[in-house]
């Protein structure tokens, strides 16, 4: 039977052509399907109750519009991508680091800290803890924003401080430096891509700065799931798992054969040429789960 759905987007949320060459790509997908896909903004945000599932192509955040859109699906008994449960938890690092640390995966050590716990002691306690640099976070970060390194006292109750202004918890992490993080996406408990996201020159973010001040961003290179260890799609599916059943994208470090997450993000990037690249039939797979169809993915374990 013919599905209506919905991809939620805002014109602000399209910074690279590849985002808008994929959205159309995901019309291609649900019409080859035999489905009706429509883009809707903001002020469309009244017609969701017309559509069969919603697809949420726009930052997601409990103070964002997507949010709204989430919840009214939900309310709706809408499929929807992302969940609103998905939404709250991953928008919230400490939530995301407590789902972890609960079924024991793996993820840098990392301490949480109140306004009132951010002082010269503590800072010299967790450098001595963690190691120098110490990796310093707001709970709502992305994009690498209102993430940096610590590797002083001074700098670190600088960067605290600074942080604090946008929440009353931050985080203070190991530092496991990396020239690249795998980043792999999962839906539905399958594994649908799985990039690498390659730093640039001295970078040791996705989004850095170079040394005078430019946004460097990283490479993407898209990897064969037959290349990949066997170890790091377990610590990828049981962190999918700690958080649902939905689409993520899980950040992760290899160390010395040991793999570790270092995030998991709902939302995740799904770019023409890039996440699509080693997983053309991506586009047909989350259109396949919107509707409630069966699909394979790359991994099924």
């Amino acid at each position: 039977m013919a599905k209506k759905i919905a991809i939620f987007t805002e014109r602000s949320a399209l910074r690279k052509s590849g985002e808008l060459n994929a959205l159309f790509r995901f019309r291609e997908a649900a019409i080859e399907l035999g489905h009706d896909l429509d883009f809707i903004f903001k002020d469309d945000i009244k017609y969701i109750f017309n559509y069969d599932a919603i697809f949420i192509r726009a930052l997601t955040d409990p103070l964002n519009n997507s949010y709204i859109v989430a919840r009214l699906a939900e309310l709706n008994q809408i499929k929807v991508i992302d969940k609103p449960k998905d939404i709250r938890i991953c928008s919230d690092k400490v939530n995301m680091y407590l789902h972890l640390k609960k079924h024991n995966i793996p993820f840098p050590e990392t301490v949480f800290l109140s306004s009132d716990e951010v002082t010269e002691e503590n800072a010299k306690d967790i450098l001595e803890q963690l190691g120098t640099p110490v990796v310093l976070k707001a709970p709502n970060s992305s994009f690498s924003a209102y993430v940096d390194r610590a590797y002083k006292i001074e700098d670190f109750i600088k960067i605290a401080k600074r942080f604090l202004r946008r929440s009353d918890v931050i985080i203070a992490q190991q530092y496991l430096p990396s020239k690249f993080d795998y980043r792999v996406i999962i839906l539905g408990g399958k594994i649908i891509s799985v990039v690498k996201y390659i730093m640039n020159g001295n970078a040791w973010r996705i989004v850095d700065k170079d040394e005078n001040g430019k946004i460097v961003q990283c490479d993407v290179e898209a990897v064969e799931i037959k290349d990949v260890n066997d170890k790091l799609i377990e610590v990828a599916l049981t962190a999918a798992a700690s958080i649902g059943d939905g689409l993520y994208g899980i950040d992760i470090k290899e160390i010395d054969g040991d793999f570790y997450v270092i995030e998991v993000n709902d939302n995740p990037n799904i770019d023409h040429g890039l996440e699509d690249k080693k997983s053309p039939k991506i586009y047909e797979w989350i259109i396949k789960y919107l509707v409630g169809e069966e699909f394979e993915g790359l991994c099924q374990r």
